[in-house]
């Protein structure tokens, strides 16, 4: 495990002649299996299962997911099984993500889309704990209290202050501990790699509910958030020749792989608002690179579609 994650300044000549000072926080380098942000959000969650003597981490995803494929690895190196609820009808072969799934020891379970829609109802929860057993569970994207508290740990390890963090999202668990971590004087700009991302707002403040007892010290974390949702390219796991073709020019000014799914909207985005003077000059900025490099392997159809692919 490579914690603290490290912290790398990146260097180009937009950045200097716009006078920021931009880190990326690489926390896609905290584990092969489990990286990034899914290691972050699965660490207290696998604690309290052990505390509670559950053997067994029910969860949630699609069938790419990133969060399926750390949670059973996690799993499986602490010695729990695994539970994977697949949204969509099983198609076979299964893809590289789910085979890896299953191989580190998770069960699949593949219900309906219509079905996953009610991951969060209370009768859908027990008719699979009538299934399966009185299990430990993780909602989708680690998104729960436990998730929270791990990511809040991301602020703690940094010896670099910005004035803006900066990080993807999907369930807003992410950047609640960021919020959560912020100091009065810090931004924590949240780039939706969702169409439509603006419920992440309610997300997050539901998210931040779970550690605050009041409206007004939720009211007054949000004030430090800025939710960005004009680069999602189409939506989720949707993809574009310009974002591949981004990926890879990042790719060869940095050596930094990143995701298409998320990382690359992020820097995408973050990139273009400097360029457009959105940042006052000497800002500093650090930005988040919750990993999930895994995913890229389920957008070749996709590219080849497009005609395009990655240099790495």
């Amino acid at each position: 495990m490579n914690l603290p994650s490290p912290i790398q300044k990146l260097e180009s000549e937009l950045l200097s002649e716009k006078q920021i000072e931009l880190w990326i926080k690489r926390d896609d380098l905290i584990h092969p299996a489990i990286s990034g942000n899914k290691w972050r959000k699965l660490k207290w969650n696998i604690e309290k299962a052990k505390d509670n003597k559950k053997s067994t981490v029910l969860t949630f995803g699609g069938a790419f997911s990133n969060h399926i494929a750390a949670t059973a690895f996690a799993c499986k190196q602490a010695g729990l099984k695994s539970i994977g609820v697949i949204r969509g009808e099983k198609v076979e072969p299964l893809n590289a993500t789910l085979v890896k799934a299953q191989k580190d020891g998770m069960q699949l379970h593949f219900v309906s889309r219509a079905a996953y829609v009610l991951k969060k109802d209370d009768d859908f929860i027990l008719g699979l704990r009538n299934q399966f057993g009185n299990f430990h569970l993780v909602p989708e994207g680690g998104a729960n209290y436990y998730g929270v508290m791990g990511c809040m740990e991301i602020a703690k390890e940094l010896d670099v202050q910005p004035d803006f963090f900066a990080t993807s999202a999907g369930t807003g668990t992410t950047a609640t501990g960021l919020l959560l971590s912020a100091t009065q004087h810090q931004k924590v700009m949240v780039f939706s790699g969702l169409k439509g991302g603006e419920f992440l707002k309610d997300d997050i403040k539901h998210l931040i509910n779970y550690t605050t007892y009041n409206s007004e010290d939720t009211d007054d974390i949000l004030q430090h958030l800025n939710l960005i949702t004009d680069y999602h390219f189409g939506g989720f796991a949707k993809i574009t020749p310009e974002l591949v073709e981004f990926a890879n020019a990042f790719y060869r000014q940095f050596q930094i792989p990143l995701d298409l799914i998320y990382t690359s909207k992020l820097f995408y985005g973050l990139f273009d608002l400097i360029r457009k003077n959105q940042f006052k000059p000497h800002s500093k900025i650090v930005a988040l690179h919750t990993g999930g490099l895994q995913g890229n392997k389920g957008f070749s159809a996709q590219m080849k579609k497009l005609g395009v692919k990655l240099d790495y």
